[in-house]
């Protein structure tokens, strides 16, 4: 099996799960934060679309679909929003007054990074790419150790950050769910 369609197939896979795990949720629910300092379910699909959104623009050198398709308009969201590295009353603030225009724009941003996804030959994996550095926390953030140095963005890196990206987060929505509604429910 060629890397390109394993990473495919799993993107497709846990996007697919994120999908069923959302089903049948209520816009209360998607909204509902577990702790006023805890991610909703909203803001870890809204970071996982912009940081899906933001690859593809990286990898592809063309505007992001936030501001491309004006997204933040429709989601009432600042236009240098990254979808990240929040405060906590940012966190506890987060809502999205439309899912079905949120579920749109994480549609869209996915099905783009598939389609750049598509156009990299392997041997370009190892190509260097300009990822911007991430923001510095936010000012009111308790002190934490400091990440470890990131290695050198590759094309390959970040196709594959994409997928564990994903699947990393597809869990936390799963949970949060769980936590609300219940085993299966």
């Amino acid at each position: 099996m060629d890397i390109k369609e394993l990473i495919r197939g799993d993107l497709e896979q846990y996007k697919g799960g994120i999908n069923r795990t959302l089903d049948g949720l209520s816009a209360d629910e998607i909204n509902w934060h577990p702790r006023p300092d805890m991610n909703s379910i909203a803001l870890i699909l809204f970071h996982l679309a912009r940081s899906a959104d933001s690859s593809a623009s990286n990898l592809s050198g063309k505007p992001s679909l936030w501001e491309a398709d004006k997204w933040y308009i429709r989601l009432k969201k600042d236009q240098n929003d990254r979808g990240a590295h929040y405060s906590a009353d940012q966190v506890a603030n987060f809502t999205v007054p439309d899912i079905k225009d949120l579920m749109t724009y994480f549609e869209a941003a996915y099905s783009r990074f598939l389609e750049i996804l598509d156009g990299v030959a392997p041997e370009r994996f190892d190509d260097k790419v300009n990822m911007p550095a991430p923001p510095p926390p936010p000012k009111d953030a308790a002190p934490r150790p400091a990440p470890p140095k990131r290695p050198d963005p590759t094309l390959g890196r970040v196709l594959a950050m994409t997928l564990t990206h994903t699947v990393s987060h597809g869990g936390e929505i799963s949970y949060i769910r769980g936590l609300k509604r219940g085993l299966d429910k």
